[in-house]
């Protein structure tokens, strides 16, 4: 596991039957990567240490990078096939809005656009390759309109994502860290704060196969 100031990146460009490079950004403890398998070459960036130290003992042969997701992606863009960006979706999500700040008092905050739409705009405008950028449905209207629903996720990408109905999996109900038991997570002697955030954060594995399946179909008729 690196941090970004150790790294010396290389530039791999891709063709039809070579290794995809895939940057996985903000990657938490890589729900999205889950079922992606070992056919690619995959990056992940994540800035809390614990949280990546966990990403980095299920995912033993991805490069892990300890810092900004923005920074890495500005100075590496280049050197990826696909980019998968889930930036921070609390000051997006209805959950805070709706029973937090309406009706328990909580403090507003101003949502985080840089990380969300920034990262859609720059991708849409500077990045040849394909990418895809996932939040939760937010409690105002989105600000660039989305290219696909999924359960309860919306997704920006520059390729066609079908639409595809995902069996709820019951996070808001599930209450204690033994709930994810089957998704193979252990989080329970590591030193992360708020261990039931970072397990319902994570990304249903099914949808990150779902929309990888649709990139790699993209890139296919690319070549």
């Amino acid at each position: 596991m690196r941090r970004v100031s150790d790294l010396s990146p290389t530039t791999i460009y891709s063709a039809k039957g070579h290794t995809v490079r895939i940057l996985n950004l903000y990657a938490g403890i890589g729900g999205n990567r889950n079922n992606w398998g070992e056919d690619h070459t995959v990056t992940a960036v994540e800035y809390d240490p614990e949280i990546a130290a966990v990403y980095a003992r299920m995912f033993p042969n991805d490069e892990v990078v300890v810092g900004d997701a923005l920074a890495y992606m500005m100075e590496n863009y280049r050197d990826y096939d696909f980019i998968w960006a889930s930036p921070p979706c609390p000051s997006h999500g209805q959950y805070r809005y709706n029973v937090g700040v309406r009706a328990k008092g909580y403090d507003p905050v101003i949502p985080d656009m840089t990380s969300l739409y920034g990262t859609i705009t720059f991708l849409r405008h500077h990045y040849d390759g394909l990418w895809a950028v996932e939040n939760v449905v937010p409690y105002y209207e989105p600000l660039i309109e989305p290219t696909v629903i999924l359960q309860r996720h919306l997704v920006w990408s520059n390729f066609d994502i079908p639409e595809r109905k995902f069996e709820a999996k019951g996070l808001r109900t599930k209450n204690k860290i033994s709930d994810y038991a089957h998704m193979g997570i252990d989080l329970t002697n590591t030193r992360i704060s708020n261990k039931r955030q970072v397990l319902r954060n994570a990304v249903d594995p099914e949808l990150g196969e779902h929309i990888l399946v649709a990139a790699n179909s993209a890139r296919d008729s690319r070549d």
